[in-house]
């Protein structure tokens, strides 16, 4: 058996192959990046309008459709990339968002992509934590609700501008975030600590500086998910949410974060699958199922389907007038993706996209079905229920855009540059350092915070419980870290398939422990049912636990609402997220190694207000 390559040589031989099939390594011109501003200079609207005084109304229509890609190798023969190449070359579609992939089979087939379109695509991906939140091997960056817990917006501009800077470096042009949302709903199962927490003034400073700081770098910046999904109980991967309130809320808290992004000069605002009964009171009906679309962001089990529900904000005109009169927004403005249940429930892909053009939007993102979404736009244009001209302005903005990018001078992706940017010690270092300024102490009435009596033989067990599908790698970064500081830790990892032995196991383990690290991965998981919460054996497993009146240390890596669940935690420390940076910085507070001086950016309802932070000194 031949053995398995390392990474380095992998890399090597990636870059040789890439330049002996026409993908030079060498006397690559690096791309030129300028600050992005939302309003078109004079030559890309020059260029707009030239091109499209020769487009066909095909070639405008696509101008306005992003397909999404999960990218893997594709060989040419096979049936995604000939899909793929399908929408480029009959839908004429102007951009890719991308999901999940590998760095260099991504950009190489974004690369491919590029050579085959007429006109330059904008790519865009949805990093609100950085390039590792779509791109393998690449640095997470804490959530947003860590950086609020810093209490430092210079975090933020930071985060933007490094992610902006390693966004072009992989051929991405446009960042669906800052996520703008006013997490003002403890339930709330999709953002969470996506957002900078409940304070709408406090997201918007947060939201406005990582806005500042991505579009300096050059990429387009989205603030979302307009009105506001932080209110709202309901993923809309799975159903569609609705927050019933009037203007006068709205204006006070929802609006406030997206006026501050747009005074920033944010480039585009993506809107959500979001109704709001009092303001577009307008009712919606399920389609019957012989007629509705699979599910693709959840399963069938998943979705949520509501008789009663109002017209979502992103077909809604009511609501996008809102945006660009009331708001003064002259941008971008995208759609959320047009696959999520929220939408496919009640409209077909044929009438989502007409609609959402009808409700003001730019971009049409991600359709379920692509051939339907421009059969529907043209078929709109050819009945005369919308105009020609409407798909001109989108398109307009978009061809403009691309110009200022620097896209119709180069469209290319230097591979060449990536492995000097990308990843590099810039972002690990700021990701280290958000980590270290978030961890927060909520609660210690045993006084067990920093481990300050344990000797290294010390007896401690560490239960972790995860919603995710991933035990066997999951506390890593946690044991790892707190076994090289010194402190030595037996694991047991619980989820949703964990038997009623392992549960037992582990409370026995516990109840032997001289002390219990309870690590709590309850994470938001975007159109899962599990999402945000800790699987029964887990939470099982806890109270027992707590019951037993162990020592124990409670540690939210991800949802930091789980104390409300398990209130019988003396002690409580909150991380916002799984990431190693995270991890790492618990495990060193832990110890003493670092001060712990992050404060909540939300209330525990019941339990702990806003801005709640024990404050604690390193002793090492």
């Amino acid at each position: 058996m031949m053995p398995k390559p390392n990474r380095q040589f992998s890399l090597v031989l990636t870059l040789l192959l890439l330049a002996l099939f026409g993908w030079p390594v060498r006397a690559q011109a690096p791309i030129k990046v300028s600050p992005y501003r939302r309003e078109p200079s004079a030559k890309a609207l020059k260029w707009a309008n030239d091109e499209l005084r020769k487009m066909s109304l095909e070639e405008k229509i696509g101008q306005l459709i992003s397909v999404g890609v999960n990218a893997t190798f594709l060989n040419q023969d096979s049936e995604p990339y000939r899909t793929l190449k399908h929408h480029i070359d009959d839908n004429k579609v102007g951009g890719i968002i991308l999901f999940r992939g590998s760095v260099y089979e991504s950009v190489i087939l974004v690369n491919r992509m590029q050579q085959l379109a007429r006109y330059p695509l904008l790519i865009s991906a949805d990093l609100e934590a950085g390039a590792g939140m779509r791109f393998e091997d690449t640095i997470n960056f804490p959530w947003n609700m860590a950086v609020a817990a810093t209490g430092n917006p210079e975090y933020a501009r930071r985060q933007g501008e490094v992610t902006a800077r390693e966004s072009r470096a992989l051929g991405v042009q446009q960042i669906f975030a800052p996520v703008v949302d006013v997490n003002n709903n403890a339930a709330n199962p999709v953002i969470n600590v996506r957002s900078y927490g409940e304070d709408a003034a406090d997201v918007a400073r947060f939201g406005a500086a990582f806005t500042e700081g991505a579009q300096s770098a050059g990429v387009i910046a989205t603030a979302k998910h307009f009105p506001g999904h932080g209110d709202t109980a309901v993923d809309s991967h799975r159903g569609l949410p609705e927050i019933n309130v009037g203007r006068e809320r709205l204006n006070t808290v929802e609006f406030v974060p997206f006026q501050a992004s747009v005074n920033a000069g944010v480039g585009a605002v993506m809107t959500g699958h979001i109704g709001l009964p009092q303001i577009d009171p307008a009712p919606v009906k399920p389609l019957p199922k012989s007629v509705r679309g699979k599910p693709t962001d959840t399963d069938d089990l998943g979705e949520i389907v509501d008789e009663k529900g109002s017209m979502p904000a992103t077909m809604s005109p009511v609501i996008g007038r809102i945006l660009r009169n009331d708001l003064k927004f002259s941008g971008m403005i995208v759609t959320d993706a047009l696959s999520m249940s929220g939408l496919t429930i009640y409209f077909t892909q044929e009438e989502a996209a007409v609609r959402a053009l009808e409700a003001g939007a730019d971009m049409l993102l991600k359709p379920a079905d692509i051939d339907a979404s421009f059969r529907g736009v043209r078929e709109a244009v050819k009945s005369g229920r919308i105009t020609e001209q409407r798909v001109e302005e989108s398109a307009r903005k978009i061809l403009a855009a691309k110009y200022d990018l620097g896209l119709v001078e180069q469209r290319m992706t230097p591979v060449d540059a990536i492995d000097r940017i990308v990843a590099g010690k810039d972002a690990r270092d700021l990701a280290t350092e958000i980590a270290e300024h978030a961890v927060t102490l909520v609660r210690d009435e045993d006084k067990l915070v920093p481990l300050k009596n344990l000797k290294p033989d010390s007896k401690v067990f560490n239960l972790a419980i995860t919603n995710g599908d991933d035990r066997n790698w999951i506390a890593n970064p946690f044991i790892t870290k707190l076994e090289r500081i010194g402190l030595k830790v037996e694991t047991i990892v619980l989820d949703e398939r964990s038997p009623e032995q392992d549960v037992q196991k582990a409370i026995d383990k516990a109840k032997a422990a001289e002390l219990v690290l309870a690590s709590l991965y309850g994470r938001v998981r975007s159109g899962q049912i599990a999402s945000v919460g800790v699987p029964d054996a887990g939470a099982r497993a806890l109270s027992a636990v707590i019951a037993a009146k162990a020592p124990i240390v409670g540690i939210s890596f991800g949802n930091p609402y789980l104390l409300q669940n398990f209130p019988g935690l003396r002690t409580y420390i909150v991380a916002y997220g799984d990431m190693p940076s995270l991890q790492h910085a618990v495990a060193r507070a832990l110890m003493g190694e670092i001060d712990i001086a992050g404060r909540l950016p939300i209330s525990l309802p019941g339990l702990y207000t806003r801005g709640t932070g024990i404050q604690t000194k390193a002793t090492k």
